[in-house]
């Protein structure tokens, strides 16, 4: 990464602290850091960070809430560190509008291997291009008067403002739901594996190799959850996102106009 620009440790272990702070700047980030969870907000905000390592288990508010207050004034990516186990916590953590969750103990080169991928999606109103031959998804494009834009059963997606509206109404989605979302709508006619998923949402499409742990698939699960919830699906007969059992998803078929 050529100055990725300015990201924040909050974490109340002087240890920890110090652990990420130094893989943060390896990576070529300029860090800040906070113990506490107010504190950490002022910094993320004084700063203006666009990347943001919490701790979820704070000494004066749970890093859930810390997340709420920094989603109220900045799109910077999130990545929560927490030693719970509970799956629960993953949920609320990507409910909350987290990037990524890794568990504590963790390996530096994966924490820092996950804050890469996240760096590389494309942040909220940053252009995003689909491939050269995305014209031939068969998806209704408003009549060609904007070719950013894809539609599909009344839902309109914006890949370059990275905005959604469901017939006709403004859609608050997360940068992971949107981007799975995407994945999804530019390749109408096939299946997607959790695995693809996994790499859509971290922005590693061509990298087959890349680690996908049964967390990362889980988080996968639960980012479709929340999308579905959002677009009003219908279980017994879905307008959007399909469920191809023990594979992944796929588009729901367009219906006649």
């Amino acid at each position: 990464m050529n100055e990725p620009g300015v990201a924040v440790v909050i974490e109340d272990d002087e240890d920890v602290r110090n652990l990420v702070g130094a893989i943060l700047k390896e990576a070529g980030f300029v860090v800040h850091s906070a113990a506490t969870g107010r504190e950490g907000v002022e910094v993320v905000r004084h700063h203006q960070a666009v990347a943001v390592t919490l701790d979820v288990g704070l000494p004066d508010m749970d890093g859930h809430e810390v997340l709420r207050r920094i989603r109220q004034f900045s799109d910077a990516y999130v990545v929560m560190l927490t030693a719970r186990k509970d799956e629960p916590d993953t949920l609320t953590a990507f409910l909350t509008g987290a990037d990524d969750y890794v568990k504590k103990p963790f390996l530096p080169r994966e924490l820092r291997a996950r804050v890469t991928a996240m760096m590389r999606r494309p942040r909220v109103g940053v252009g995003l291009s689909l491939p050269e031959d995305a014209g031939d998804t068969g998806l209704a494009r408003s009549n060609g008067r904007n070719d950013a834009v894809i539609e599909h059963n009344g839902l309109s997606l914006n890949y370059k403002s990275r905005t959604v509206a469901l017939d006709g109404s403004p859609l608050t989605l997360t940068r992971s739901e949107f981007d799975l979302l995407l994945e999804l709508l530019r390749n109408p006619e096939e299946v997607r594996t959790r695995a693809d998923l996994v790499r859509a949402a971290r922005g590693d499409y061509y990298d087959d190799d890349a680690y996908i742990s049964e967390a990362d698939e889980r988080a996968v699960e639960t980012h479709i959850g929340n999308l579905r919830r959002k677009l009003r699906e219908d279980s017994q007969s879905p307008r959007f996102l399909q469920t191809i059992r023990g594979v992944g998803y796929r588009l729901a078929p367009k219906r006649p106009d």
